[in-house]
């Protein structure tokens, strides 16, 4: 079973996704945050992550591609996978890429990131729970890296929802079935 749990800034996302698996079950928590040992806020925001989580989850932190896909590949039949989120992943994908100029050579490796995540999703043996930002209810963003960050972010979301079997949009906390 894979789930997407999508949902805007403050929705409730995370926490919605974390109450979708057992907490006495085997759970990995992937945190695709990469750390900043200079912004104490972002660093605040991890922490509060970090303590809401059952003491018996396993957290790998991903930030990267690979890591990403190997977590998910490492899962049994009956495991549960919990990432959280894929828009910070995302960001760093594309800042890896040096892709924020659209440069062509550098949105291809982007691309290709995208994809084998997908199909790791897509193959992926445990219960499988996605949590991502969306992105597309808003206005236009005003810059040339907002417009990009978007186009990515709802382009990778809708390709991920078409594999999922569970698709689920969180408004102010309150659940809604997409799928």
């Amino acid at each position: 079973m894979r789930t997407l749990v999508l949902g805007g800034a403050r929705s409730g996302k995370s926490a919605h996704a974390e109450g979708l698996v057992p907490e006495d079950a085997a759970v990995t928590y992937v945190a695709t945050a990469r750390r900043d040992p200079s912004d104490g806020e972002w660093n605040e925001r991890i922490a509060k992550h970090v303590a809401r989580r059952p003491e018996g989850w396993r957290t790998v932190e991903a930030p990267g591609p690979e890591s990403l896909r190997r977590a998910l590949a490492d899962a049994a039949d009956g495991d549960h996978v919990l990432v959280d989120d894929l828009a910070t992943w995302l960001t760093g994908v594309l800042d890896d890429a040096g892709a924020w100029d659209r440069d062509p050579a550098a949105l291809e490796v982007v691309a290709g990131h995208c994809d084998a995540l997908i199909a790791s999703v897509a193959d992926a043996a445990g219960r499988v729970v996605l949590v991502s930002a969306e992105v597309g209810l808003g206005v236009v963003p005003g810059t040339r890296s907002g417009r990009l960050f978007r186009d990515e972010l709802g382009s990778l979301n809708a390709r991920l929802a078409a594999v999922c079997d569970e698709v689920l949009l969180l408004i102010a906390g309150c659940p809604l079935r997409i799928r």
